[in-house]
């Protein structure tokens, strides 16, 4: 009761306070490269439910259709503004609407698409579903340059999938077992910290 309070104030306050960044980075998209400032994409949420997840829309039109579902820093489907915008952070704003509508949490595992979630071990894909994922959590801090860590790699999407995925799903488990509202707050603290350069350097995001 009291998280979901803390996450609806903290959504509202961020858009309020956000809310000329927002229109102007919906501008910045519009003029940079053709198509919607939005981005959606089915991910899996508390108790296995589906929701469409909001982004700023960082790639070219039709980049999912184009590629792996994963990034790496040097992937040419990306715009110029969404470089920056995934630098900062950025594109992830819009999620405080899912926040407010329930979907997420402020602070929880980051929900993953349904291919990836389907390679959780069972025990483990219960125990981080039973709570609402976030905007940030553990792992987002650990990983928070994650594309550039898949950059040097043959193949990215195995490297994501054999070392780094695991490495998170520990990180998803640790909070979920060790969950209070300070401990959101510290996380909230932790993630502003590595954005704007204050953190520890990381293995990726």
């Amino acid at each position: 009761m009291f998280k979901r309070l803390f996450d609806i104030c903290f959504a509202l306050c961020a858009l309020l306070v956000s809310a000329p960044v927002l229109v102007a980075v919906a501008l910045w998209i519009k003029l940079d490269s053709r198509g919607s400032v939005l981005f959606r994409q089915e991910r899996v949420g508390l108790r296995g439910r589906l929701f469409a997840i909001y982004k700023f829309r960082t790639m070219r039109v039709g980049a999912t259709e184009q590629g792996p579902q994963i990034t790496v820093r040097a992937d040419s489907r990306i715009t110029r503004a969404g470089a920056f915008l995934r630098r900062y952070k950025l594109d992830e704003l819009p999620q405080f609407v899912n926040v407010l509508v329930g979907d997420m949490s402020v602070v929880g595992p980051r929900p993953e698409v349904p291919r990836y979630v389907a390679l959780y071990p069972r025990e483990a894909r219960d125990l981080i579903l039973s709570v609402r994922p976030g905007i940030t959590d553990l792992a987002s801090i650990a990983y928070r340059d994650e594309s550039a860590l898949l950059n040097g790699a043959d193949d990215p999407e195995a490297l994501y999938v054999q070392e780094v995925l695991p490495a998170k799903l520990e990180h998803c488990l640790q909070y979920v077992q060790t969950q209070s509202l300070w401990f959101d707050l510290v996380i909230v603290w932790r993630t502003a910290g590595a954005i704007f350069g204050r953190g520890q350097p990381s293995r990726g995001s």
